[in-house]
């Protein structure tokens, strides 16, 4: 069974940081590109970012861009996110996804973290 748990979500002051975590299990982790995700209130969800597993390429949707890393452990299954200077409109559940190499959608999803930045 596929599991993908993410933590470290919280609530944090506009102007703080935040690293998020992804641990998976049941699925060859070193395999997976692994992508962020989030969505706010009233509002679709959204991508923020991905690595993929074969090359580690990174890409990050232009907000996002300049203050967050997305990182990755294969020996410990987890993908991570880290944003820096939080904003309130990065208020949002935060997902992570896995998919494999070549494919267009995200198979395996995990149940999310709320991130809430006071302003």
């Amino acid at each position: 069974q596929v599991q993908l748990v993410e933590s470290g979500g919280g609530l944090v002051q506009a102007g703080g940081s935040l690293r998020l975590s992804c641990t998976t299990s049941g699925l060859t982790f070193s395999t997976y590109d692994m992508g962020w995700f989030r969505q706010a209130p009233g509002k679709e969800r959204e991508f923020v970012g991905g690595i993929r597993w074969r090359d580690y390429s990174i890409s990050y949707r232009d907000s996002m861009k300049g203050r967050s890393t997305i990182s990755r452990d294969n020996a410990k299954n987890t993908a991570y996110l880290q944003i820096k200077r939080l904003e309130p409109t990065d208020t949002a559940v935060y997902y992570c996804a896995a998919r494999q190499e070549g494919m267009n959608e995200y198979l395996y999803w995990g149940r999310g973290t709320q991130v809430t930045v006071s302003s």
